[in-house]
């Protein structure tokens, strides 16, 4: 008898245990979900709403800006490109540069340039040069350009890649 009042006795403070974790638990549930409507509340806000407004159109901006500059024209690698290519003794007078946009998108730029060279065979070494950079392709110099021996004053046409 005693030890089925000391069982009975065992299960009943078990369930009074487990009923005040219930009623923990559930008050802290009630209060989260308290928190959460407030923050819903908030986020409806008009402040709020413009807020998301100004930064969708932040980001459309960002977007636009980013595609522009994306699809620029930049010389500057092409003009560094083209200073390591040239012999010391060859100077550069003249430089053209003609941008045009391909159709399946990108830059195909046309270059002309025209300088002087003492001889021949610095002439030959810029067109070599010119040949094997791997950015620079249809180079052209018009035989005129060949025909002197030295002090030559040259012309010559190429395209980047």
């Amino acid at each position: 008898m005693i030890l089925g009042i000391l069982v009975l006795f065992f299960f009943i403070c078990l369930s009074l245990i487990l009923l005040s974790v219930k009623i923990f638990v559930s008050g802290e549930t009630e209060a989260q979900k308290i928190l959460v409507e407030q923050k819903e509340k908030e986020l409806l806000a008009p402040q709020m709403q413009a807020l998301q407004q100004n930064l969708t159109n932040f980001n459309q901006t960002l977007f636009q800006l980013e595609s522009f500059y994306q699809n620029q024209f930049k010389i500057t690698k092409t003009l560094e490109q083209i200073s390591t290519v040239f012999p010391s003794e060859i100077y550069l007078t003249n430089l053209s540069v003609s941008p045009q946009i391909k159709e399946e998108g990108g830059w195909q730029t046309s270059y002309n340039i025209s300088g002087f060279s003492p001889d021949r065979d610095k002439l030959l070494k810029l067109k070599e040069n010119l040949d094997k950079q791997g950015s620079f392709q249809e180079v052209y110099f018009p035989p005129v350009s060949w025909m002197k021996i030295a002090n030559i004053n040259f012309t010559a046409t190429f395209k980047s890649k």
